[in-house]
């Protein structure tokens, strides 16, 4: 796949998402880096299996795929094209130095590359994130024998009931970026239930089944 395939607005879009690493909804998309991805432009990303967009309300969100994942990796080494602007070819040299960074540590985006600040505002419906956080945490110790044993998400959301999905996903993601809660996947992918693979918080362009708190 060629870059230039590309429009300038769906590369930036893509390194958006990728610097959020989360979904992230049309309006707020447009307040960070003053677009929208919609449309064909949309609908292309899509085919190409580069990013997953789902309705939100009367907008849509996105969020990296997979694929969309080991595009922005294989970005971070391409040359900039013959019509790149004088700003994006310094970008490029910018992005060499973090490729090489990467490939020394033995690091991949996705240990790196995680929800920021944005992610840690809980909920649009008001939920308090003190309260929320309690909750996850007594939820828990409710399930879990050993200090640090992991639990699933699945039997964890069944301890918050009356939570809104998206307020929960928001406040795992700000406390597994402030290093306050593991989350890993299942290494046994067989051994998910359909219910696990519903129940999984996707961060880091990857599914997490578990849960554990020190």
């Amino acid at each position: 796949m060629s870059r230039d395939d590309l429009t300038v607005r769906q590369r930036a879009v893509l390194f958006a998402l990728l610097g959020e690493a989360r979904q992230v909804a049309n309006p707020e998309l447009e307040r960070l880096i003053g677009v929208r991805l919609d449309g064909a432009e949309r609908r292309d990303l899509n085919d190409r299996k580069l990013v997953e967009s789902t309705r939100a309300g009367r907008a849509f969100a996105h969020e990296l795929s997979d694929a969309g994942w080991r595009w922005c990796r294989q970005e971070l080494t391409a040359a900039p094209s013959e019509r790149a602007s004088s700003l994006e070819r310094a970008h490029y040299r910018v992005f060499g130095v973090f490729a090489r960074h990467l490939d020394a540590a033995g690091l991949t985006l996705a240990d790196i590359a995680r929800p920021g600040p944005a992610a840690s505002v809980v909920g649009a419906n008001g939920a308090n994130a003190a309260d929320l956080t309690a909750c996850i945490e007594a939820g828990y110790r409710s399930l879990a024998v050993a200090v640090g044993q992991f639990v699933s998400l699945r039997e964890l959301r069944l301890r918050l009931p009356d939570r809104p999905r998206p307020d929960v996903d928001a406040a795992l993601a700000a406390l597994f970026t402030a290093q306050r809660i593991n989350l890993i996947p299942q290494s046994n992918q067989r051994a998910l239930s359909d219910a696990d693979r519903e129940a999984a918080l996707r961060i880091g362009g990857e599914y997490k089944h578990l849960i554990s708190i020190e």
